[in-house]
């Protein structure tokens, strides 16, 4: 059984809907919902970066689709940064497992359709946005901004970080630590209007 903590049940599901699901007859409809949960399982951690992934994901889709549900390996994905650099690889691969965007390490597709390479760009123009989403059927893009900076952590967070990471802390501090590393996440993901910001192009 997974113990968990539960803020993360709160956070918006993302729903897709992919053709390819529905053509190998992997889900009804093709229609796929994501959690936070799941991508806490794939990433194996959860973090501000991998949450700003995800809310990015989640509001970038809904400006750029608005009541139409989104077309899941169908979305091309835009970094400014390279793969290499600080996060864009963690952020990436989060955004990958959600919308099936990939570089050239997908799925090669059936009969020239569902081709899944190609979809995730990096080191692209993209007037200072974190990420860049572009419907393939329309051409429309909407341009997604994250800055979590102004919700600050635990006063107490920095330090028992450290000396959990130096052998130095206690089990209890251990302890602390992870709940108040949490409790950060958690603040975030409760002030998604004020860290994403989206412009529609």
């Amino acid at each position: 059984m997974m113990i968990y903590p539960q803020f993360f049940n709160k956070i918006p599901t993302i729903k897709l809907q992919d053709d390819l699901a529905s053509f190998l007859g992997a889900f009804e409809d093709g229609i796929i919902e994501f959690s936070y949960l799941d991508v806490v399982k794939s990433a194996g951690h959860s973090c501000p970066t991998v949450l700003g992934a995800y809310l990015m994901t989640l509001k970038g889709l809904e400006a750029l689709y608005e009541n139409e549900v989104p077309k899941r390996g169908e979305i091309l994905v835009e970094f400014r940064e390279s793969q290499n650099i600080g996060v864009s690889g963690v952020i990436g691969n989060v955004i990958m497992n959600i919308t099936g965007a990939t570089t050239t390490n997908g799925f090669k597709g059936l009969a020239g359709k569902f081709d899944r390479n190609h979809l995730m760009k990096f080191e692209k123009e993209i007037n200072g946005a974190n990420v860049r989403f572009t419907r393939m059927d329309t051409l429309k893009s909407v341009d997604v901004f994250y800055d979590a900076s102004g919700v600050k952590p635990h006063e107490d967070m920095n330090s028992l970080m450290q000396k959990s990471l130096q052998g130095n802390a206690s089990n209890e501090e251990k302890k602390e630590f992870a709940k108040l590393w949490q409790k950060r996440v958690e603040d975030i993901s409760n002030n998604i209007n004020e860290v994403i910001k989206v412009n529609l192009l």
